[in-house]
């Protein structure tokens, strides 16, 4: 009761004054000229995730499906939910961020929520910074006493490909701020025990991350939640801890078997713990959510016979699941269960659908993200490979990397249509021809040998039908691909593997290779993602020349004549640095990175190629790395535009946007595949890598 009245204080003083929680506005980043950068997050904009929780039987564990109550508003996206009390901790991203958020009980339990009073709202329980204040990604809340427990990625790593996740802790009524986490380490996934006196994590500890992509190299960790002190390793290899009592902690790890499963570890002080597999194989179960009774868990699998992840209890002694969220929505995935402190209902969050009485029917083609520089807008767009006109008024996209054709849109999202019906990737603007944009038609992600050919489009303002467009295929031979014109409108820079290496090449912007072709770079590696700077001077692109076939990048920086070879930026070793692209000015790159490694277990989101990618900037001098995003999604194929466009989301008006809601996909590295194999008595499937 006492930590209630500690968090209604909280939400009064942000709704009522605001001012005493905020400090002054940062001026340092205020020098930059207006502008905008854009940039694409794979399937995000699709999710529409809000939280359900559900009660359950005690004795079956058992549930009722039209118990099953929406709590979150409908508002953006909100994941990753903890109870307290009659209240719900979760994290909501409407502000254009990862924020803690707190709700009070929905007063209706049919299935959808009512309006709440003020106080009860959704507030966040962290003030939000103000415009130029410091920007970061808060996640997986928990309540200890008069105390909020989190992640945060509020600090920098002492060193890039270094995650910035670290657990953080703050007095509910002071707002005094401490970090458990040692200043080396990152941690993820935090789990406060019953009495709230330990704290556990998943941590890769001093060792940090080395690129995996599945399943992170963690162990579980615990430590003393008033300071972080008494640290101590628990268990090698584990992620997702979650406690049932004050000894007892349960976590999934990927078995030797190749199945995902929960595990068991019951600890003594100076002994080493007990530690057993819980979930049997033939199942992925994971991300468990432990009962204070110790009689089940609630677990998010994946079956053989399933392409969807559900939620369903795990029967501790039974040794039985029971169906939870199949019987509800069958056909949608759901995440990261929670349990309240009674064991009395659970909690995951999924797609809240189209229905307008679940929340908002808006899609947005443009999410705006909070951004650390008050000069530069930052938005998320339904899309890919977009790219802005010359006078950034529009914007040509891919819908994504599995539809066809070139779109093109006004930047207050009216006028979109499509000028091209080829499966293509990679758009630029010519700086001189009116209405002509570049891109590359054929597969993504292939060899060098593959036929792929950058071809010219040029469209009419009259005419709609992406049939009138003429198509101009300015290649011939090898996989050629990312074209970006100079701005006298004369030549085009891409890469190409006509050698057998992929390399970079000029040729004429309007004849193409016929007009005349001239190498840029040679060697045997791989160049490519090429950008051409505004003030023609310098050409970026990515490069594995460090280390070919390696799959790490870097960015690189040469004059088009061939001369001023230079590295840029590069992530640690063995790290990526991808999809340059130059700012208006010339005097700054924009590039998606794995600079800050992985904010998050990729486990716990839906599909992304890679679990790390956030967006950067730098200077050419190679000064002033700056983060731009924070999230545990992959960012990526960034733009940076000439015009400020305002802060604000800008709705899809089209109707294939909401058509496109709940379209994503859950890991596809979790997804079965009909060849087995057998690891001694057991019959296992394969699970196929993304």
């Amino acid at each position: 009761m006492e930590t209630l009245l500690l968090l209604q204080t909280l939400i009064l003083l942000v709704v009522f004054f605001p001012c005493l929680l905020f400090s002054s506005s940062s001026s340092s980043a205020t020098e930059l000229p207006p502008t905008s950068i854009v940039f694409a997050t794979l399937g995000r904009a699709h999710y529409s995730f809000d939280v359900f929780t559900l009660p359950i039987s005690p004795f079956t564990f058992s549930v009722v499906p039209h118990q099953e109550l929406q709590f979150t508003d409908g508002e953006s996206v909100n994941y990753n939910g903890f109870f307290h009390g009659d209240s719900l901790l979760y994290v909501s991203e409407r502000n254009g961020m990862p924020e803690i958020f707190i709700s009070g009980e929905p007063t209706s339990r049919k299935g959808r929520r009512s309006v709440m009073d003020q106080v009860s709202g959704s507030i966040p329980v962290v003030p939000t910074p103000k415009l130029g204040e410091a920007v970061s990604m808060k996640d997986r809340p928990s309540i200890a006493g008069d105390r909020l427990i989190y992640v945060s990625t509020e600090r920098p790593a002492r060193e890039s490909r270094k995650s910035w996740a670290a657990v953080y802790s703050t007095h509910l009524e002071t707002l005094e701020t401490r970090r458990l986490t040692p200043d080396s380490v990152a941690d993820f996934s935090p789990a406060v025990s019953p009495s709230g006196q330990w704290t556990a994590v998943a941590s890769s500890g001093e060792r940090g991350w080395s690129g995996e992509i599945h399943e992170l190299a963690t162990d579980i960790y615990l430590f003393n939640t008033s300071d972080g002190s008494g640290r101590f390793k628990l268990v090698d290899h584990g992620g997702w801890p979650s406690f049932s009592d004050e000894s007892t902690v349960f976590f999934h790890r990927q078995s030797d078997d190749g199945w995902w499963s929960v595990f068991r570890a019951v600890f003594r002080h100076g002994r080493e713990p007990q530690v057993e597999r819980v979930t049997p194989s033939g199942v992925h179960a994971f991300t468990p959510a432990a009962s204070r009774t110790g009689k089940f868990i609630v677990v998010a699998t994946r079956r053989a016979d399933s392409t969807y992840r559900h939620i369903e209890i795990f029967d501790l002694v039974r040794r039985e699941f029971v169906e939870v969220s199949k019987k509800i929505a069958p056909h949608a995935h759901h995440y990261n269960p929670f349990i309240s402190p009674d064991s009395s209902r659970i909690g995951y969050h999924r797609c809240r659908g189209t229905n307008p009485n679940r929340g908002s029917a808006n899609h947005l083609l443009l999410e705006n993200v909070r951004s650390p520089i008050p000069s530069i807008s930052l938005f998320r767009i339904d899309g890919s490979f977009p790219s802005f006109s010359p006078d950034g008024e529009r914007i040509a996209f891919i819908p994504s990397l599995d539809e066809l054709g070139v779109y093109i849109v006004n930047r207050d999202g009216s006028g979109r249509r499509r000028i091209s019906d080829s499966f293509s990737f990679g758009t630029a603007w010519d700086y001189k021809r009116k209405n002509v944009v570049y891109t590359s038609v054929g597969p993504t992600f292939s060899s060098e040998m593959t036929s792929v050919n950058i071809v010219s489009i040029s469209f009419s303002d009259s005419d709609t039908d992406p049939r009138s467009s003429r198509i101009v295929t300015l290649t011939r031979g090898g996989n050629n691909a990312f074209p970006s014109p100079s701005p006298d409108g004369k030549f085009v820079v891409f890469r190409s593997g006509r050698t057998g290496h992929k390399n970079l090449y000029v040729m004429d912007a309007v004849e193409g290779e016929s007009g005349g072709l001239w190498r840029l770079t040679e060697g045997i590696w791989t160049d490519t993602m090429c950008s051409w700077s505004p003030d023609g001077e310098w050409i970026s692109f990515a490069s594995d020349r460090d280390d070919p076939g390696s799959g790490s990048f870097e960015i690189y920086l040469i004059h088009p004549n061939r001369t001023g070879l230079r590295k840029l930026v590069q992530s640690g070793t063995g790290g990526r640095t991808n999809h340059p692209w130059f700012s208006p000015d010339s005097s700054r790159l924009v590039f998606t990175s794995d600079y800050a490694a992985v904010s998050a277990e990729p486990i716990s989101n839906p599909h992304h190629y890679q679990p790390y990618g956030d967006i950067f900037t730098i200077r050419l001098d190679g000064s002033g790395i700056r983060r731009m995003t924070h999230n545990s999604y992959e960012d990526g194929t960034p733009t940076w535009g000439p015009k400020f466009i305002e802060p604000y989301d800008v709705v899809e008006t089209h109707a294939e946007g909401l058509a496109r809601t709940c379209k994503f996909g859950d890991c596809v590295w979790l997804e079965p595949v009909s060849n087995a194999w057998t690891n001694g008595s057991n019959s296992v499937h394969l699970t196929k890598c993304g």
